[in-house]
């Protein structure tokens, strides 16, 4: 099949039309590179791979092309990120989606949106069941995002209704894997890369707030069973890991994994920063036969290999002579 991923440029995009590539489809990937990195998608272009296309485009308008199913991830997913131009994510999460939604309209195919586990707000419910409504703030700094999504599974859901379309609502909790931004905010990033420096680990609230943590060749699997299900099946579906950690004992056991002489240092919670976060994934076992194989152990242990060999590079790049060079010349060379 021609299968069209949104966000392909993005750490779960990249992965995603990856593994596609490999199933032997036409890839087609969309992103405006605002998060997105030709970084995570240059390797699927060597050779001049004739089966992946790689178009620079915003979501928010539309978009003209043939294919036979689409992913659709794009959206700032980020705190650092989507809080920094909170207009255009929201514009994002819901023009993008009528445009993607209008696309398969007309060529009549199925449509994953790639929602979150954010839709749950500040939960008052645990764990998470794709049943409980969610308790969001509608006005906060996180309300562009959380709303957005929110937004995004309506206009899903009303498109099915009303055209019949053939929708997929994945709820996607925390993830982490290679690929991540070095400096996007997440814990799991944050942590690592303040590990590996030997800086302070930077721990907000007193640490006892939870997330659940599935690695990213897990929730590819997930994303790739749901858009395989009966037409009759449009989700929302949660996807995530089902084991809690604590924030402190993940700080911990990342200083101990990565044998750093980091200290941790607790400062005080952001607005509306979920205390428990933990999906039930009941849905997905009996529907997709489909949960976590990848231990927190063995997914962090990659994930920190990524992150040591992109810092190295990173230094390397910047004692090589060019570089060097570059930063003596004073400001007013650069125009």
């Amino acid at each position: 099949m021609r299968i069209l991923v949104t966000g392909g440029g993005g750490f779960i995009g990249s992965h995603l039309c990856e593994r596609l590539l490999k199933m032997g489809h036409e890839v087609i990937c969309v992103d405006n590179f605002f998060t997105g990195s030709k970084k995570n998608i240059i390797h699927l272009l060597y050779n001049h791979n004739p089966y992946f296309e790689v178009i620079r485009h915003d979501i928010t308008f539309p978009l003209y092309v043939e294919v036979d199913q689409i992913y659709h991830l794009a959206c700032p997913a980020s705190p650092i990120y989507y809080q920094k131009d909170p207009v255009q994510t929201i514009k994002t999460a819901v023009h993008g989606s009528i445009n993607m939604l209008g696309l398969a309209k007309r060529l009549q195919i199925k449509i994953l949106l790639a929602s979150t586990s954010e839709v749950y707000g500040d939960p008052k419910v645990h764990p998470q069941k794709e049943d409980y409504w969610g308790h969001v703030n509608p006005i906060g700094p996180r309300s562009c995002y959380d709303e957005g999504k929110r937004c995004a599974e309506t206009l899903f859901m009303d498109y099915h209704r009303q055209y019949k379309l053939k929708i997929k609502i994945s709820r996607i909790f925390n993830t982490y894997g290679p690929r991540m931004q070095i400096n996007d905010g997440r814990v799991i990033s944050n942590f690592i890369v303040q590990a590996l420096k030997n800086r302070d680990i930077t721990v907000y609230g007193n640490g006892s707030q939870t997330r659940s943590f599935c690695y990213i060749d897990d929730l590819i699997e997930g994303l790739l069973k749901v858009m395989n299900t009966a037409d009759d099946f449009t989700g929302p579906i949660n996807l995530g890991n089902p084991k809690e950690v604590s924030i402190l004992e993940l700080a911990k056991k990342i200083i101990k994994l990565t044998r750093s002489k980091s200290n941790i240092v607790f400062k005080s919670l952001p607005q509306d920063d979920p205390k428990r976060r933990c999906p039930d994934i009941t849905l997905a076992r009996n529907t997709l036969s489909w949960e976590p194989k990848v231990s927190l152990e063995e997914g962090l242990a990659k994930t920190i290999a990524y992150f040591k060999n992109l810092l190295k590079k990173e230094e390397k790049d910047y004692e090589s002579p060019m570089f060097f060079s570059l930063r003596q010349m004073d400001a007013s060379h650069f125009v």
